[in-house]
């Protein structure tokens, strides 16, 4: 019995055809109707930053790739469904009373241009919005250029495997992928169709079905070929051995030959594929698959696999020798620990030295009077409770380090930029308005000398007493403070996160930004989309679902609304060709308040090149940074610095390695973005630091990298470990004296030292290295950030078999099995105290190894904040505890070796008072401005003494706490006599304690 299928097209009613596009018209609105608004809002702001033509050409590439890409795939499977349905046979014999495929070919028919047209429509849209997410791979293989290295293999130029390679990779794979879908569509049309029967003994396969499917895998296996031929080269930067990444002796003696025997073989195959189809013999086919089965298992797998095991395991070490130095070689130039960037000194790591020689020797006395005391990382919530002002008003999580030099004396400071925090804002404070449009910027730079603070603290005074806390330097609105901040307001940081801002409004006339208590402030910089107009109300309403844009009427005029506002967010948007460091910086350039952002151009293909897990390389203990994608790179450059402007959020990108072929390809896809080194100012480059993410990337290849003889790399015996933070809670228990390094990393610290072979102090990031598996100290790694030596990798490497110098991890322990350590009740058994260990620097003094770490001290309360309360130091087998680091260095090295260091309260630089006052003291003492900063340390001192009484007053107030009261009145008289005793002997007048003990007293302007 046989069946013709039906032939028609169908016929729908008008009222069905016009409910269909309304349909559809609703599925299109709801499909592409959020994401032509996003890109709206994303091309208003992209004008804003002046970063329009970034936009326009990702926007034009994707568009091309998906276009290009759904082309491609809906485009064959239309071919192939057409050529199939043409080809059907025109009766269709059945078995059976009824043929189950009758209703579908009926349907089909019956739609026969909806199914023809619309499946592969839906195919193609669904890969051309796969394909454009990988634009990037078109541009680099439009703008690749040479690095002028090629491989050691082929000979070939790296750029081929940077620009070229992965778009050909790309490139084949949607070739598979389009082939495989028109061959199923054809086949499953045939069975439709009746052209492949499975009824009877093997099934039947009509002519034009085998015609046009033997075609088809054909083509399969002719991309297959031509896949064999490229992976030959993808083997550089093969991951088969765990010890090193490329290509190993059994990828180049058996994968490498087997992959051109294969590619023949493919090639073979395909032409026997082409013949089935038109000598109408299903045999041909058969057997090629099976010959392509049958020599990609013996050939492409089991003969590597029986070299291995034969040949290269038995002789390993020698076998993989050219390999290794291949992968030695290429790891050092991607990565930029060439001898030219890298020197390497043997440091003899005494364990006892003269206190003449520490006192005689500028270096040791350079290094000790800069030791940094303030952990960034510790102090965000003293920063926060003594500078942070109002609650609107907050800090990062973690601080910054930075360097300045204020009358002569450059001097590394703990910064951070006092931001607006709506979600510091309380329940009656935080309606739309003042989130929005009241609540808009920060105010003022603050900082803090990193050596030292206003007092010591008192044994018997443990947490009530006034010391321990940095000695702030502070420019804000009132006072451009030393620093010279001349525009302090703060529209774009790093707590601005995902909230906006509408500035520019007015209630009436009246501006309605907060700037002080007694002002207000109407936004007048370049930064922000205008928002002013009905039409952008409108698109802003939709976009934040917030009717409040649309219908308030204070947004008038001049009105701009601001997004996108972490500097961080603001540089990957107009960079999304670079690598963004975790930890922006705020630094004042020029008097303004300015984000230094770091950004890596990274490669995933770099021949030989060890392939690196940047998540997991960056990660550490440290916490308040952003961690990198869990990506693997073989190639990384810093050779981008961004600013990002804090009042007008501009942003500049600045090009600092102008030899990168990278970057010299981003440049060419994004002509004018990068602006040359040239363009960098002085003041903008004294700011500039050697980035974490890419010392920490480079420190872990250290580790292995500094082996250069690849017998020795294979041994392993000489590798290095980043040890684990040892002041981690339960990380000294867990690893002093153990034979691992678990937990998590110790961060690189940033310090101001003169290591051996400098002639002065300089800025830069240091780090231990540890044995292998072992808790001993290898080595010590050091990156200046000053611009005349910028870059410079320094590597001390310590003993490793006479006498091995302690780790930070047995330094550590050290430290907690001290008598004097662990009897301090004060610190460590008080109930009402949380004892914290700041950050362990090791830093190279006289030959030897100085470990230094304070002690913060914090009420177990909820508005307590960390106070530092003692200092340990350690060098040989001697240990020093003591208020100030003064006198842990003598208890070290014998009397008077402390006297380089920095004494508590030094190091301070006179502010000159506000010019205008918005918040005026209640009492009469009257120190000067800057949170403690006077004619002399004694005023100094006394200032910050004065600041903590008033502080310690005002906590009792707001608690209610009468006895708290009393002590803080107390505190506070003796301050004051404190500060009349210093002033006299300035050859000042007296001042006198307040006036009412009832009285609520505010810190000066500018201080705590």
């Amino acid at each position: 019995m046989a069946t013709r299928p039906p032939i028609g097209l169908p016929k729908l009613s008008r009222r069905s055809r016009v409910l269909l596009v309304i349909a559809a018209a609703l599925v299109l609105l709801l499909l592409v109707g959020s994401r032509l608004l996003s890109t709206y809002v994303n091309w208003l702001w992209f004008g804003e930053v002046g970063f329009r033509s970034v936009f326009s050409t990702v926007l034009w590439t994707r568009v091309g790739l998906f276009f290009a890409v759904g082309a491609l795939v809906g485009g064959l499977l239309a071919v192939s469904l057409w050529v199939a349905y043409r080809s059907r046979p025109v009766f269709v014999p059945v078995s059976g009373a009824e043929d189950p495929l009758a209703r579908y070919r009926s349907t089909i028919v019956q739609r026969v241009r909806l199914f023809g047209i619309g499946i592969p429509v839906v195919m193609g849209l669904i890969a051309g919005s796969a394909a454009q997410a990988d634009w990037q791979r078109w541009q680099l293989l439009v703008n690749g250029t040479d690095f002028g290295v090629t491989d050691p293999q082929f000979g070939i130029d790296i750029g081929f495997y940077a620009f070229t390679l992965p778009f050909i990779s790309w490139l084949i794979n949607w070739l598979f992928v389009a082939v495989a879908i028109a061959f199923f569509g054809a086949l499953i049309t045939h069975y439709i169709f009746g052209g492949i029967r499975l009824a009877g003994k093997g099934g039947q396969l009509a002519a034009a079905a085998r015609m046009q499917l033997s075609i088809t895998a054909g083509v399969f296996v002719l991309v297959y070929a031509v896949d064999y031929f490229f992976e030959r080269y993808e083997l550089m930067f093969s991951s088969s051995n765990t010890l090193f990444s490329g290509a190993t002796y059994t990828d180049l003696n058996a994968v490498l030959p087997a992959k051109l025997i294969l590619m023949f073989i493919a090639a073979f195959c395909a032409v026997a594929f082409f013949a089935g189809a038109f000598l109408r013999n299903l045999q041909l086919p058969a057997i090629a698959t099976a010959l392509l089965v049958l020599s990609g298992v013996l050939v492409g797998a089991a003969w590597p696999q029986v070299v291995q095991q034969f040949s290269v395991k038995p002789n390993e070490n020698a076998k993989e020798a050219l390999s290794i130095q291949r992968n030695i070689d290429a790891t050092r130039q991607a990565f930029g620990l060439t001898e030219d960037k890298v020197t390497t000194d043997d440091y003899a790591g005494v364990s006892s030295v003269a206190p003449a020689t520490i006192r005689s020797d500028p270096a040791s006395t350079n290094t000790i009077s800069n030791v940094r005391l303030l952990d960034p990382n510790i102090l965000a919530p003293t920063f926060t409770q003594r500078e942070g002002r109002e609650n609107f008003y907050g800090f990062p999580e973690k601080l910054d380090i930075d360097r300045y030099t204020v009358d002569g004396k450059t001097q590394d400071y703990i910064v951070a930029a006092r931001e607006i925090k709506t979600s510091g804002l309380t329940e009656t404070q935080g309606g739309w308005i003042n989130r929005h449009m009241v609540f808009t910027h920060g105010n003022g730079f603050v900082a803090a000398p990193a050596n030292t603070i206003n007092s010591a603290l008192a044994e018997n005074n443990n947490d009530q007493s006034q010391g321990g806390y940095p000695v702030f330097k502070v420019g804000d609105i009132n006072n451009p403070g030393p620093f010279g901040v001349e525009q302090p307001r703060i529209y774009f940081g790093e707590l601005a996160t995902d909230d906006y801002a509408i500035v520019g409004g007015k209630n009436g006339d009246t501006p309605m930004e907060y700037d002080t208590q007694n002002s207000t402030f109407a936004y007048d910089g370049t930064g922000g989309v205008p928002i002013d107009g009905l039409f952008n109300k409108l698109v802003f309403a939709a976009n934040y679902t917030e009717r409040n844009i649309l219908f308030s009427s204070q947004i008038d005029a001049g009105a701009k609304i601001m997004y996108n506002r972490n500097p961080r967010d603001r540089v990957s948007k107009v960079a999304p060709w670079l690598t963004i460091d975790g930890d922006p910086y705020p630094a004042v350039v020029d008097g303004r308040i300015t984000w230094i952002i770091d950004g890596y151009t990274t490669l995933e293909n770099y021949p030989y090149a060890q392939r690196t897990p940047l998540g997991e390389a960056t990660t550490d203990s440290l916490g308040g940074v952003v961690r990198q994608e869990d990506r693997t790179i073989s190639y990384i450059r810093n050779s981008v610095k961004a600013t990002v402007d804090a009042y007008d959020g501009s942003v500049n990108l600045y090009s600092i390695d102008d030899k990168d072929p990278v970057l010299k390809a981003w440049e060419g896809v994004f002509p004018g973005t990068v602006k040359p080194s040239s363009e960098i100012s002085d003041s903008l480059r004294s700011h500039f630091r050697y980035p974490e993410d890419l010392f920490k990337v480079q420190r872990e290849l250290l580790s292995r990298y500094h082996v250069s003889d690849s017998n020795e790399f294979f041994s392993q015996k000489t590798f290095w470990n980043v040890p684990a933070d040892p002041t981690e809670e339960g990380a000294t228990a867990a690893t002093a004296g153990a034979a691992n390094n678990d937990g998590p990393k110790q961060p690189p610290y940033y310090v101001l030292a003169q290591s051996p072979g400098q002639t002065r102090a300089t800025f830069q990031i240091t780090s231990a290295l540890t044995l292998l598996n072992r808790q001993f100290l290898a080595s010590w790694v050091s990156v200046s950030s000053d611009p005349q030596d910028y870059g410079k990798i320094r590597v001390l490497r310590l003993p490793t078999e006479a006498a091995q110098v302690e780790g930070p991890g047995q330094v550590q322990n050290r430290f907690q099995t001290t008598p004097e350590v662990a009897e301090n009740r004060t610190l460590f058994n008080n109930p009402s105290v949380s004892p914290l260990f700041g950050n362990l620097l090791t830093l190279p003094v006289a030959g030897g190894m100085l470990y230094v770490e304070p002690i913060f001290i914090q009420r177990k309360d909820a508005n307590a904040f960390p106070q530092l309360a003692r200092v340990l130091v350690s060098f040989g087998n001697k240990v020093g505890f003591a208020a100030t680091i003064n006198e842990a260095l003598d208890e070290v090295f014998g009397a008077g070796t402390g006297q380089s260091a920095t004494q508590p309260g030094e190091n301070t630089t006179p502010t000159p008072p506000p010019s205008t006052s918005t918040s005026p003291p209640t009492s009469n003492t009257a120190p000067p401005a800057g949170g403690g900063t006077g004619a002399t340390a004694e005023m100094d001192s006394a200032v910050q003494a004065l600041n903590s009484a008033l502080e310690h007053l005002r906590t009792a107030q707001r608690n209610g706490d009468f006895t708290e009261q009393g002590k803080a009145l107390a505190e506070l008289d003796a301050a004051a006599k404190a500060y009349d005793t210093a002033k006299a002997k300035a050859g000042t007048a007296p001042t006198t304690a307040p006036s009412s003990p009832g009285a609520s007293p505010s810190p000066t302007p500018g201080g705590g």
